[in-house]
């Protein structure tokens, strides 16, 4: 049997183990300590975001933003559809009421002129906007910020997928009022589990910060006002992700170059499409995606296994959950559609051109 190709493995740099040992010297095991702070560092300085905070994962800088930003109970949140269930489940936390909106065909993110359509039917006036940039690849920006500017919607990205992602220049995560990267096992780098809260408002962040250390007032004994949460990421998971953040723009290279072998050896096959990219955007392409025409893609999935390659759906969108059955939503169809025909290929960055070579024989013996 040949090797196992997954999804998207972990790949370490090499310096981890240097960075633990030195967590592990200094005694700082618990949440908070060194390394904590270089890593939200490294983060700020890449995507020249003022303010970062570093959390247990994606869900919980999800969840922060909501509260700091004054969404609660009854709230209206619109969110993108097409998108996993972590991007929208901290809606639930605040006793909001999620909206759904579909996806456009350009970027198969969140399609900007059915987000007019979602407001002027929303039951009350929305207060907030997540934002996913699916797969890595950027939402159309503009006309977005335009519409929640217009109707003073707060922007929450949710760039959970795309760190290393831009957007005509700059890095998706900093054009809304917060953004959130993870570093979940599964992405373009691992912390095993992490996330990021940024922002250009540092009393935000500071505000996130303070909930996130279980809200804890600034008293020799621990005095509570407001209730808050444990949230804080670990001095040693910290310590792996500035190791991996010396590494980020490798990363992002070798998917971009993954992507592209993948469309030289199936650029011919007429049924298949890729996941486009928008003009004046660079995505990370943290996982290559394509649908077919014709052929199930759960066939395809199955035939892979058999070969030992592990393969995805794209995401069922939220709007089709048993979870949101009765939930609101706006929807032309097409994340449905994607759903329907979609899949996700190996993307790991440690992959060869053999490996992906390999993927696409077996892939075009499912066509077959």
């Amino acid at each position: 049997m040949n090797k196992r190709l997954f999804l998207s493995p972990p790949h370490m740099s090499g310096r981890e183990q240097h960075y633990i040992a030195q967590a592990f010297e200094s005694n700082y095991i618990a949440p908070l300590g060194p390394f904590v702070d270089r890593f939200e560092a490294a983060i700020r300085d890449y995507t020249d975001t003022p303010s970062a905070l570093a959390t247990v994962n994606a869900t919980a800088a999800l969840h922060l933003a909501l509260r700091v930003l004054g969404i609660g109970a009854g709230d209206v949140v619109l969110a993108s559809s097409f998108t996993f269930i972590g991007s929208v489940a901290a809606i639930l936390y605040q006793n909001a009421v999620p909206f759904f909106i579909d996806s456009d065909h350009q970027s198969w993110n969140l399609d900007p002129t059915l987000l007019e359509e979602a407001i002027a039917k929303a039951p009350k006036k929305p207060k907030a906007l997540i934002l996913t940039h699916l797969y890595g690849q950027c939402a159309d920006l503009e006309p977005i910020m335009a519409t929640c500017k217009h109707h003073g919607i707060v922007l929450i990205e949710d760039a959970a997928e795309s760190l290393g992602a831009t957007y005509k220049g700059a890095h998706s995560g900093t054009f809304g009022d917060l953004g959130v990267y993870s570093f979940n096992g599964n992405k373009i780098l691992s912390t095993s589990g992490g996330g990021m809260l940024v922002g250009h408002d540092k009393a935000l962040i500071d505000k996130a910060r303070f909930y996130a250390t279980q809200a804890k007032e600034a008293t020799p004994h621990y005095e509570h006002i407001e209730y808050g949460y444990n949230y804080r990421l670990s001095n040693i998971l910290a310590a792996i992700g500035v190791a991996q953040m010396e590494v980020i723009e490798e990363r992002v290279a070798q998917c971009r170059q993954i992507f592209a072998w993948y469309q030289e050896e199936l650029g011919g096959t007429e049924e298949i499409t890729f996941m486009p990219e928008l003009p004046q955007t660079q995505g990370n392409r943290w996982l290559t995606t394509l649908t077919f025409e014709r052929t199930d893609p759960l066939h395809v999935m199955h035939h892979l296994e058999s070969h030992n390659i592990e393969s995805r759906p794209l995401w069922k969108p939220m709007h089709a959950q048993p979870l949101f059955k009765d939930a609101l939503h706006v929807s032309r169809g097409v994340s449905d559609d994607l759903f329907a025909r979609g899949l996700c290929l190996p993307s790991g960055t440690q992959m060869q051109r053999d490996d992906v070579s390999r993927v696409c024989t077996h892939l075009k013996e499912a066509l077959s």
